[in-house]
């Protein structure tokens, strides 16, 4: 590694990487521990959620890609991309400490309830899907290179890793200490501080803030004849739907089939991520700048794969903190290459069409990923109630331990083996992908002539 390979300062590359925390911290608690508050804590039945959460999702599917073009045409002062993160970030915090102080519970008013946290979690999103756009879509074009991107997603990483442990792992633990709502308010307070400390590092290219002109039916039409992000995107779908399951299924799974207190979640969830952060350079060094994105993606899809098969036989809690902590080291390899091969995508269509959209492909990623989530939520209101399990009941009948388990490893398992198979598709590697790398730096280097 030499200098000459990073196009900016190290202060830059920290200070844009610390705002993936104030980024992430909120969708990883709604990620992880949404359904265990409105359904377990709140009371709303859970056929009610998983009903809400079918529609939430293609709410939350369809709004990626419009923000994602919207940002691709965007002209103001500010830029394409900044607007978009300086005037939401506030707003997201706010919005994210509502849904978690529902004056409502579902055994004597679940209309009320899910009036109330359907109105939220709406507009939160919606906030969140501008605020991510902005942020990720500056992702290539801020750092140019392979290398200087596997830094930089190291180290957005490690932030993000922390967003994990405190956004999914210690909300439970701040919940038995504060409550919900004080532990929604410490987190909100965290997320914000991160965004407006990094904002001051964000640049955009000058030859990009008027590349405003790609018409919309031919964004759309580039986008989904796309292979490249077509294999990219769909792997990254099903990564989040093995992903997403075990972050909603690991409450259950401790309270209702291990039978321990469920605060463990925060023991488990924390050696992962305390894991999957350390691993994230030598992930970089070992195996990511020795290989490429592509098979780099495929080995931490099936080390995935050998961290949670043991929790379905797991006996106590003993094997499921030594599975915890494959698991982190699979997730490192995620975390770290998930930005850096859309970016790739993002580098081919420039080159392929003239005109740098970074928000259409993130916003479109964001599209399927966020399919991810209908599939959990569809997931878990079919294989729960069959199992006997009901918000309703004091004590829930033995099967519901067989049940949670299968739900917390039978969905996770197929959706990291069919990562595995997209990504073996994924044409951008190779010679190919070093022609589109030789091609892009000669386009810049006229345009900076």
């Amino acid at each position: 590694m030499t200098i000459t390979e990073f196009k900016t300062s190290t202060k830059t590359r920290v200070m844009y990487s610390l705002m993936s925390l104030g980024v992430a911290t909120p969708v990883e608690a709604v990620a992880g521990i949404i359904a265990f508050y409105i359904v377990d804590v709140k009371n709303l039945p859970a056929t009610w959620y998983a009903t809400f959460w079918f529609f939430y999702t293609l709410y939350n599917a369809l709004n990626n890609p419009v923000l994602g073009y919207l940002s691709d045409r965007t002209r103001s002062r500010w830029g394409r991309r900044l607007p978009y993160i300086l005037f939401t970030g506030l707003p997201y915090a706010v919005t994210f400490a509502l849904l978690f102080t529902a004056p409502f519970d579902g055994k004597d008013n679940p209309v009320g309830l899910l009036v109330y946290f359907g109105t939220c979690i709406v507009l939160w999103e919606g906030i969140y899907t501008a605020l991510a756009t902005g942020y990720y879509g500056l992702l290539p074009e801020m750092f140019g290179s392979y290398p200087e991107r596997t830094d930089v997603a190291a180290k957005m990483n490690i932030f993000q890793t922390v967003a994990l442990v405190i956004g999914a792992a210690l909300p439970p633990m701040l919940a038995n200490l504060f409550g919900w709502s004080g532990m929604a308010l410490a987190l909100a307070i965290i997320s914000a501080a991160a965004i407006y400390i990094g904002y001051p590092a964000l640049f955009e290219r000058s030859d990009l803030r008027t590349d405003t002109a790609f018409p919309l039916w031919e964004a759309l039409k580039y986008t989904f004849a796309n292979r490249s992000y077509l294999t990219a995107a769909g792997a990254q779908m099903m990564r989040f739907v093995a992903t997403g399951t075990l972050q909603t299924g690991i409450l259950f799974y401790l309270k209702y089939s291990l039978k321990v207190d469920e605060g463990l979640a925060t023991v488990i969830l924390g050696i992962a991520f305390l894991v999957a952060m350390l691993s994230l350079y030598p992930w970089r060094n070992w195996v990511a700048n020795k290989l490429d994105s592509r098979r780099t993606l495929m080995l931490a899809n099936a080390v995935m794969i050998l961290g949670v098969v043991p929790m379905g036989f797991s006996p106590n809690i003993n094997l499921t903190y030594a599975a915890s902590i494959i698991l982190g080291v699979g997730l490192g390899g995620l975390i770290l290459i998930g930005d850096v091969i859309m970016a790739e995508v993002v580098d081919e269509d420039e080159v392929k069409t003239g005109h740098q959209r970074a928000g259409m492909y993130f916003g479109m990623s964001g599209f399927l990923i966020t399919l991810s989530g209908l599939v959990v939520s569809s997931v878990f209101g079919l294989i729960m109630p069959a199992f006997g399990y009901d918000t309703l009941l004091e004590v829930q009948p033995p099967s519901v331990d067989l049940g949670f388990r299968i739900f917390l490893t039978a969905p996770t398992s197929i959706g990291f083996l069919l990562a595995i198979f997209l990504l073996w598709l994924y044409p951008l590697h190779g010679k190919y992908l070093q022609e589109i790398k030789e091609t892009l730096a000669k386009k810049r280097e006229a345009n900076i002539q």
